[in-house]
C-alpha cells in the first residue's frame, strides 16, 4: 500500500490530498474555498458543498490511483449534533460567529477552570463548549432532537463510514469538554446534560470502518476502502515528527493560524489569558503550545500595505526598525486587546521593505507563543511560513534556536494524517522534505529582535 486519500478541511480552504506515505509526499491535490453561509438561523458551514466537492474528488482519483485507506484532518473550534437519523440536528456554527458571546457570563459560571482542562477562555465560539452551550440554551428543544454529539474531522468519517466516534485531539481543542492530563470528559458535559450523547472516544488512529456500499458504487472506491477516526490538523502536523525526534521540540503549523506546539514543554507556566492552552497528541499526551492567526493577519496586511513579496532581507528595514507592533488580531494570540500600529510611516518604505516589517513582525509573534509554551530545542516550521525566508531567518534569531523550514510541497496535516493509517507507523525518513541546514540569525537580526520586544512592552504600557 503507497497511496492515502486524506481529507483536510481547514478554515479557509477544503482539499482532498493524494499521498505517498513511503515518499511521504503529495503526489495529488484538489482544492475549494470553505464558504461560510450567512442564511438561516446563523453563520454556518456550507456542508452539502464540502461533500458534493468530496465525493466528486473521491471518484475522480478513484479513477487515477490506487488506494483504499481514507483519514481526515480538519481545523479545530467545531462541533457537529446530529438526530437519531445521522442528520443535522441544526446547521454547523462557524466558531467566528459572535453568537455565544451573548451568554458569556453564564456560560463561565458553568465551565471547568483552565488548570484543569489547559482550555483558555476564548471570544465567539472558539470554545465548543460555549457553542453547544449557546445552542441549547437559544432552541430549548434542541437538546431533545440530539442523539449523537462528534468533533469535525469525525462527523466527516460518519458520512463515509455510518460509525460514530470522537478522539482526543479534536475533543482536546480548546473546547472545556476535555481534561487532558486525565484523558477524559470534564463536568461540562454534565452541565450541558450531554454526556450520554459524546460518541465513544476513540484513538486517531483507529480504523473505524469500510466505505458505505453506496458511496463506494457512487465513486467507485473499492468496498475494503476503510476509513479512520480522524485528528485536528496541528496534532495532525505534530505527528508527523513525534516518532522522529525526541522532545523537546517545537512545532510551529502556520496556516489560517499559526500554532506552535512544544512537546516536552512546561505546562504549568501556561497563561490562559495569552492563549496559550493544552493541545493533546496524537497518542493522548498534553502538549503545551499557544497560538495567534497568523495567516490572516499576513493576508490582511499584505493587501492592506500592498506589499511585495521577497526572499530578501532589507537593509532598509532593518535599519529604520520597521515594525509592526502587535496586535493586528486583537480577539486571540499573545497580546489580546492591543491594536496594531507601525513604529515608521509604511508609506514611506518601499513596497518589498513593508514586506520584510510584515514576515518580522509575524515571526516575533511566533517567538513569543514559543516562549510562553516554554518550548526549547528544534524548531521545525510547517507549512505556507516554512519557505517564507525573512520569517524564519528573523525566528531564528528571536528564539536562539535552530530553525527548520518544512518543505510546503507536502502539508504536515495531510501527511500526519496519512501516517496515522499505517498498521506500524514507519519512523524512517521523517526529514523528507525539511531544511537540513537552520536558518541563519544574523546579529543585525538579533538586534532588530531586541527593539521590537522594546517597542511592544512600551506599546503594551501606553495601551494599559
Amino acid at each position: 500500500m503507497h497511496y492515502v486519500a486524506v481529507i483536510d478541511i481547514g478554515k479557509t480552504n477544503a482539499k482532498l490530498a493524494i499521498v505517498d506515505v513511503q515518499a511521504r509526499l503529495e503526489v495529488d491535490v484538489v482544492t475549494m474555498p470553505n464558504t461560510v453561509l450567512a442564511t438561516g438561523p446563523y453563520p454556518h458551514f456550507d456542508i452539502d458543498k464540502i461533500w458534493g466537492f468530496l465525493l466528486n474528488s473521491l471518484a475522480t482519483f478513484a479513477k487515477q490511483y490506487s488506494f483504499n485507506r481514507i483519514n481526515i484532518t480538519t481545523h479545530g473550534a467545531c462541533v457537529v449534533l446530529m438526530d437519531q437519523n445521522g442528520q443535522l440536528a441544526t446547521p454547523v456554527l462557524d466558531y467566528e460567529h459572535d453568537g455565544p458571546d451573548q451568554s458569556r457570563q453564564l456560560y463561565s459560571s458553568i465551565r471547568p477552570p483552565f488548570k484543569l482542562t489547559g482550555s483558555p477562555r476564548l471570544p465567539g465560539g472558539l470554545n465548543a463548549g460555549a457553542q453547544l452551550h449557546w445552542l441549547l440554551t437559544r432552541d430549548p428543544q434542541l437538546l431533545e432532537r440530539v442523539k449523537t454529539i462528534v468533533m469535525y474531522p469525525q462527523y466527516w468519517a460518519y458520512r463515509l463510514c455510518g460509525v460514530a466516534a470522537n478522539e482526543p485531539t479534536s475533543l482536546g481543542c480548546h473546547t472545556d469538554l476535555w481534561i487532558p492530563t486525565e484523558g477524559t470528559c470534564s463536568t461540562l458535559v454534565d452541565q450541558l446534560e450531554i454526556r450520554d450523547k459524546i460518541a465513544e472516544v476513540k484513538l486517531p488512529s483507529t480504523k473505524l470502518g469500510y466505505i458505505l456500499p453506496a458511496l463506494a458504487d457512487k465513486t467507485g472506491l473499492a468496498s475494503d476502502t476503510a476509513i479512520y477516526c480522524g485528528i485536528h490538523d496541528s496534532n495532525a502536523s505534530l505527528f508527523t515528527h513525534l516518532h522522529d525526534i525526541d522532545p523537546p521540540f517545537s512545532v510551529v503549523s502556520t496556516g489560517t493560524w499559526v500554532v506552535c506546539m512544544s512537546p516536552g514543554g512546561n505546562t504549568t507556566a501556561l497563561d490562559e489569558t495569552k492563549d496559550t492552552l493544552i493541545n493533546v497528541s496524537a497518542t493522548g499526551a498534553p502538549v503545551p503550545s499557544s497560538r495567534f492567526m497568523g495567516g490572516r493577519e499576513y493576508d490582511y496586511l499584505v493587501q492592506t500595505y500592498s506589499a511585495t513579496p521577497t526572499d530578501h532581507i532589507l537593509d532598509g528595514t532593518l535599519q529604520s526598525c520597521a515594525c509592526i507592533l502587535p496586535a493586528v488580531e486583537p480577539g486571540c494570540g499573545p497580546y489580546q486587546q492591543l491594536q496594531y500600529r507601525w513604529t515608521v510611516e509604511p508609506g514611506k518604505l518601499s513596497a518589498e521593505e513593508r514586506y520584510n516589517a510584515i514576515c518580522f513582525y509575524l515571526a516575533m509573534m511566533t517567538d513569543t507563543c514559543l516562549r510562553q509554551s516554554g518550548a526549547a530545542g528544534d524548531i521545525i516550521v510547517e507549512g505556507p511560513f516554512a519557505a517564507n525566508q525573512p520569517y524564519c531567518a528573523l525566528l531564528a534569531a528571536a528564539s536562539g534556536r535552530p530553525v527548520f523550514g518544512k518543505d510546503s510541497s507536502t502539508t504536515g496535516t495531510s501527511l500526519g494524517a496519512a501516517l496515522l493509517t499505517l498498521d506500524a507507523p514507519d519512523s524512517s525518513g521523517g526529514n523528507a522534505g525539511r531544511a537540513q541546514t537552520p536558518c541563519e540569525a544574523t546579529p543585525a537580526l538579533r538586534a532588530y529582535a531586541s527593539q521590537w520586544r522594546t517597542h511592544t512592552a512600551q506599546h503594551a504600557a501606553s495601551s494599559a
